[in-house]
């Protein structure tokens, strides 16, 4: 059943995001006020990046790009990102506010061998999802940059960043930390 209702509540989010877009290209040139055009580049966040969960919470969409996407090549630089943009800050308010139920937790790791197995493919479905979600977000991004509509783009790459290349990061220093036990 979920692999049909998800597809369709992405499709749902993706003609919302659609008709947000198109209001946009409508009313070019009018100024909205600074609430409205942060509201406007969350919504329009929230819908491109439910595009992509709501598809993955259904279907192993991580497959869709090769594998060699998901190694990780330079962990040096990835270990001083996570450093620099305070990752570890962002990885404790995930814990406060999402994750840190234990029932949470064990959907995504239960402790054992296979735990990890899961856990490394959620994280590649994660990463799958929240760079789609990115992308779609940067593409859109320069639309409202080129309809003038600057500071719903300053709002969109402000959320953007937070929302999805932060867990990127994230998710990939998840799989820096498993390498030792996946090496067993």
């Amino acid at each position: 059943m979920k692999k049909i209702l998800l597809p369709l509540a992405s499709a749902f989010l993706a003609y919302q995001l659609y008709q947000v877009i198109l209001v946009l290209w409508i009313q070019q040139g009018v100024n909205f006020h600074l609430g409205l055009d942060f509201s406007i580049a969350f919504l329009i966040a929230l819908f491109a990046t439910g595009i992509f969960a709501f598809t993955g919470f259904a279907y192993p969409t991580s497959r869709l790009i090769g594998s060699s996407c998901y190694v990780l090549k330079n962990t040096k630089r990835l270990k001083f990102w996570y450093k620099i943009m305070g990752m570890s800050y962002f990885r404790k308010l995930l814990m406060l506010f999402f994750w840190g139920t234990k029932k949470n937790r064990k959907k995504y790791f239960n402790g054992t061998r296979t735990g990890i197995d899961n856990f490394i493919y959620q994280t590649h479905q994660s990463e799958f999802g929240h760079l789609g979600a990115l992308v779609l977000i940067v593409l859109i991004n320069l639309y409202t940059w080129h309809l003038a509509y600057y500071s719903i783009s300053i709002f969109l790459i402000i959320i953007n960043t937070i929302s999805n290349l932060y867990p990127i990061i994230l998710q990939r220093h998840h799989r820096i930390r498993l390498e030792k036990f996946t090496q067993l």
